[in-house]
């Protein structure tokens, strides 16, 4: 069976690198060989589907869907990390399909091809847990070929990806990747198989991408909408988006067009209703 990284060998490779985990970077670094198996298995990828991974640390998850047999091309901000990941793989699975991309995910502009000049279908990764979603949403805006998600994330961060108009966690982060497809936790990950231990819980999201709702352009006004009606949550839209619209009156009237009630709150609406007054008034 070709190998894995199991606790001993994660440690090693950090004192070798003389990497210690930051909670600057988000890092905390994955050791159990058969969470790594269950995460790829719950990705359900198509047989050798090019996987785009992210935050890829010291290479766990990494060995595990090149284990699966498909082509990684990873992005790894740490130089040492992204210039160590292709020696640990070419030791443990000579044979695997592996490109690394030193880079700031946050900051590329264009996801890279995959090994063979394949572009990546699938976006399967830990994410590292303080820019968890603002990676996930520029990803997904450059590479619209990719079909299918699955990562690891913090539970406050997924359970909010996941969740649907009017729950608690529901927020500006579920109606902008309600963009791509429907989201949905898909499973819980301990503490314990992770080094360091988090101090927080953490789940498996996934999503498998619908047909584009709109535009580009209605896709960006939809985000502004979002920013303005949660950034003050507690106010009705009327007044949340009146410093978007030029006066409260204005506002009222474009949501009135789009068959909205103004003195409703945003986290009462889905992408839908945004959609609608984004198209009622555009930017």
């Amino acid at each position: 069976m070709s190998g894995l990284l199991g606790p001993a060998e994660v440690r090693d490779l950090a004192a070798l690198l003389d990497v210690t985990p930051t909670k600057k970077l988000g890092q905390n670094f994955v050791h159990d060989a058969n969470t790594v198996r269950r995460i790829v298995a719950t990705a359900a990828l198509e047989p050798g589907e090019p996987v785009l991974e992210v935050g890829p640390g010291l290479g766990s998850l990494t060995l595990g869907i090149l284990e699966a047999g498909h082509p990684v091309v990873a992005i790894e901000v740490d130089a040492r990390l992204a210039a160590q990941l292709p020696l640990t793989v070419g030791e443990l699975q000579p044979e695997a399909e592996l490109g690394v991309v030193t880079a700031d995910a946050l900051r590329i502009p264009a996801a890279p091809d995959a090994p063979g000049g394949q572009r990546p279908t699938a976006l399967v990764a830990n994410l590292p847990y303080n820019i968890s979603v603002p990676v996930l949403l520029h990803l997904l805006g450059l590479e619209p070929g990719i079909r299918r998600v699955l990562v690891m994330v913090q539970a406050e961060v997924g359970h909010r990806l996941a969740a649907p108009p009017g729950s608690k966690v529901y927020g500006g982060p579920s109606i902008k990747a309600a963009w791509y497809g429907a989201w949905r936790v898909e499973g819980v990950v301990s503490r314990q198989v992770f080094w360091p231990v988090p101090n927080v819980d953490s789940v498996l999201v996934g999503m498998t991408r619908g047909p584009v709702p709109g535009t580009e352009a209605e896709r960006v006004r939809v985000g502004e909408l979002v920013d303005a009606a949660f950034g003050q949550r507690r106010k009705m839209l009327r007044q949340a988006l009146s410093e978007l619209f030029g006066s409260s009156a204005a506002a009222t009237a474009a949501l009135e067009a789009a068959g909205l009630d103004p003195t409703a709150r945003g986290e009462m609406l889905g992408l839908p209703e945004f959609l609608r007054l984004a198209r009622a008034a555009p930017a």
